[in-house]
């Protein structure tokens, strides 16, 4: 575990000082594990998320003055890509915050993982380099604390659990 630790804080410390498209060339910046294919952690480039296709969510939300656009790929095809089985998923940010969401949520809301805001890859400073966005104008439901405590962003991993 410790070789593994060790590349992915240096992939943290770059991206806290320059921003996720200085750390593009081959950085890790997001590790899955848990109840995926071969229950081995996979860990993901900002060049292997964007190869999965991306999706756009235009949004209000609680952290922003006015709707936003993100672009980012949808966690549906995250984790068919993982090859996760599993009813939650334990999202870690690098401040050690953590949320957990429901695997349903996935398909029921078309959650994405965010890497870019209004056409710009989003900084650790701002959000970056990965931020769960739920469509919170397609549902007022959407709009209460349980779903904005489950929108963690500066994402660095996801465990799928049972």
């Amino acid at each position: 575990m410790p070789g593994r630790i060790r590349p992915l804080l240096a992939a943290c410390a770059a991206l806290l000082v320059f921003g996720v498209t200085s750390a593009r060339a081959g950085d890790v910046i997001l590790t899955i594990d848990g109840n995926v294919t071969g229950n081995a952690p996979i860990d993901m480039t900002i060049d292997d998320i964007e190869a999965l296709g991306s999706a756009s969510i235009v949004t209000k939300t609680p952290w922003h003055d006015s709707p936003v656009s993100f672009t980012g790929v949808r966690l549906s095809s995250l984790l068919e890509k993982a090859g996760a089985k599993g009813k939650t998923l334990s999202v870690a940010a690098l401040n050690n915050y953590r949320s957990e969401i429901p695997v349903s949520d996935i398909g029921e809301h078309g959650v994405i993982l965010a890497y870019k805001q209004d056409g710009e890859y989003m900084p650790v400073s701002d959000k970056g380099p990965l931020f769960v966005v739920y469509p919170f104008d397609a549902d007022p439901e959407l709009n209460t604390e349980v779903y904005y405590t489950r929108s963690a962003w500066q994402v660095r991993s996801i465990t799928v659990e049972d």
